[in-house]
């Protein structure tokens, strides 16, 4: 077994028992090709998943809309029974198309039945945190989300769910689901060149909620930037390791799921919670956004 590893420190969901180290994995590269059906080497991604856990990864992020069913068959047969910390993140709100389409399926019996999917296909009896995915692909769109977030209220208040989070949500959208439950972590795009959520997580960081990036090295299109480059050939690292760093040194309730199917490339994510960046290094990343990061950052 592989050592376990320094993960960029810990995080504590306010008000529950839930330590997360900061550095977790999300599933959905474990499907098929464009998250479709099943991936063409189904041991790799167990193998994948075992690494994660053996180096001290205790947050998996994934769906049941992840193939579908296929992303969470696979954690379910390389992890279950599950060790004692391990907490798996999971979202509803979508599902997919025979076209391969991620339309919307935010309806009540839309949402109790992908509970019930992501119970069964985890083998799960309660599930640790489920995610509402509202908004469009990559970017939130505006408008009411209190049908779905009471929904999932109601299955928190029946047993089946213990926390709930939002994903691709506006503020006023997070707003409005704290009005109805309590809110552990938001989900939405960001990363080095993309950060219209700077106020949200700075926000967020002063009430002890988490923010969880996906997409955090670019999605489909990986981050490509000379100053990223220079940065990371001056500490001997990759750039993905060296965008991966600027997300933990961001604020300290950044949790970070980064995808991969390959056990070489999860080594080399993991890594890159001991990268230490040194300040005018960090002041170069801040700006590849555009501008100076005006927020207290994590220690």
């Amino acid at each position: 077994m592989t050592k376990a590893m320094d993960l960029g420190g810990s995080f504590t969901f306010p008000g529950t028992s839930i330590t997360l180290n900061r550095m977790g994995y999300g599933a959905m590269q474990l499907a098929g090709p464009q998250v479709w059906g099943p991936p063409h080497d189904v041991d790799a991604g167990i193998a994948v998943l075992r690494e994660a856990v053996s180096v001290g990864v205790n947050h998996i992020d994934t769906s049941d809309y992840y193939g579908p069913h296929v992303t969470n068959q696979i954690i379910k047969q390389a992890l279950h029974p599950y060790p004692d910390g391990l907490v798996i993140v999971t979202k509803v709100g979508a599902r997919r198309g025979e076209d391969k389409s991620w339309p919307h399926a935010l309806s009540r019996q839309e949402l109790i039945d992908a509970a019930h999917d992501n119970l069964r296909n985890l083998g799960l009896d309660r599930l640790d945190v489920v995610n509402l995915r509202v908004g469009g692909f990559m970017e939130p769109s505006e408008g009411s989300i209190e049908e779905p977030v009471t929904v999932l209220a109601e299955l928190k208040r029946q047993g089946l769910i213990r926390h709930l989070g939002v994903s691709n949500v506006t503020p006023a959208q997070l707003a409005e689901a704290q009005r109805i439950t309590e809110i552990v972590c938001v989900q939405n795009a960001y990363n080095l060149a993309h950060r219209n959520d700077d106020g949200i997580i700075d926000d967020l960081a002063r009430q002890g909620i988490a923010y969880v990036p996906f997409f955090p090295l670019g999605g489909f299109t990986p981050l490509q930037s000379s100053a990223l480059d220079a940065v990371a050939t001056s500490l001997n690292a990759t750039p993905m390791q060296v965008a991966l760093a600027w997300l933990l040194h961001r604020s300290p309730n950044i949790l970070l799921i980064p995808g991969t199917s390959s056990v070489g490339h999860l080594r080399e994510n993991v890594k890159a919670a001991t990268l230490t960046l040194p300040s005018e290094l960090i002041a170069d990343l801040d700006a590849i956004g555009g501008g100076s990061v005006r927020s207290s950052r994590a220690s």
